[in-house]
């Protein structure tokens, strides 16, 4: 019997390494007042993908105080992120941001890598 030549060996993990999702320093700051706003020092920002809207997908994105067991749970700037398990492969890597836009508006924007495209309205990704 030989023995396996394993110099050339290739680890396959069993699951894929899931980072999350980053908040730029103004998001950050945004979504700090607003827990301030609210005064809940629990509060986190969870951050989740449902189904809806013309192209299948919408994000949501409000205040939680309950960590799911499945929750991949970040601290960014101060800032605790929830993303349940469902929607982790979804948003993993995806950039929040908050634009203050005067009178065009002011909201979060989401630019995530995983989107194969949005509907017209940009409400919806795919």
């Amino acid at each position: 019997m030989t023995t396996p030549d394993i110099t050339n060996r290739v680890d396959i993990p069993l699951t894929p390494k899931l980072d999350g999702v980053t908040l730029t320093p103004t998001a950050a700051a945004k979504v700090k007042a607003l827990i301030e706003a609210e005064g809940d020092p629990e509060l986190s920002l969870r951050i989740a993908v449902k189904r809806a809207g013309c192209s299948g997908y919408a994000y949501d994105m409000f205040f939680d105080t309950v960590v799911d067991p499945s929750d991949v749970i970040s601290n960014i700037d101060d800032v605790r992120v929830l993303i349940d398990g469902g929607s982790i492969e979804m948003v993993n890597g995806a950039i929040v941001d908050f634009k203050d836009d005067g009178l065009a508006g002011a909201g979060f924007s989401i630019d995530n890598p995983n989107s194969g495209g949005s509907c017209g309205c940009g409400k919806s990704f795919s």
